[in-house]
């Protein structure tokens, strides 16, 4: 469409993409694991270093989610968002490129056909989805939505062993699942993690300025 090739999705490293990737990256993993830490916390759970750990797999297990996050961000936020901010303008682009993003995952999350999955997950993703698009477009860069995603996803589905690669660095020692009878500890431990994430990068990212979109 645009005859441009991915510079244009701005992957020169330099010293403030740098400082960006790793800042973004510590904000979302750390969001991410404040969930399972809560729930460690509210229910008791006890979880231990995987004993079958090994630097095989903790190499798997990094490629595997640096080859899904490139994969998706490439695509929704690079090819897809860059198109759509030269021909409809950031606003229009970003809302666009969270909701493909959201109906992607009813497919990549097999939930395509259960109503209420299909609705939590594209609430989720979307919603993710918005502030990738929006890091993106304040910057024309996929380095802060790189670190974003990466970030969570390295958290959630390796460190926590909460994903489709099986166990990863932590394991629970109990199959139980997370119970409680209060509704403030379930939004709690269900919603903090993503408001932090998305409320601490919207402010970082909201004070950046705006380089002009090649």
């Amino acid at each position: 469409f645009e005859k441009k090739n991915l510079s244009v999705l701005g992957f020169y490293p330099s010293k403030r993409h740098l400082i960006d990737f790793i800042l973004f990256f510590c904000i979302a993993a750390a969001s991410c694991s404040l969930g399972f830490l809560m729930k460690i916390y509210f229910s008791g759970q006890v979880w231990q270093l995987n004993p079958a750990l090994s630097a095989s797999l903790i190499l798997n297990g990094i490629w595997w989610n640096v080859k899904s996050v490139l994969f998706e961000e490439l695509i929704f936020r690079g090819a897809l968002l860059y198109i759509l901010v030269k021909r409809l303008g950031s606003l229009r682009a970003i809302i666009i490129s969270a909701i493909a993003f959201g109906i992607y995952h009813w497919f990549s999350f097999g939930v395509f056909g259960n109503v209420v999955p299909m609705i939590v997950t594209f609430l989720m993703t979307a919603t993710m989805g918005l502030l990738l698009a929006y890091g993106y477009s304040k910057t024309f860069s996929l380095y802060i939505p790189i670190a974003i995603h990466l970030g969570w996803n390295l958290a959630q589905t390796f460190i926590f062993s909460q994903g489709p690669i099986g166990n990863g660095v932590l394991v629970a020692t109990s199959e139980k699942p997370f119970r409680t009878d209060s509704y403030f500890v379930f939004f709690l431990v269900t919603f903090l993690p993503i408001l932090l994430v998305l409320s601490i990068s919207f402010l970082l990212l909201k004070n950046k300025p705006q380089p002009q979109l090649v």
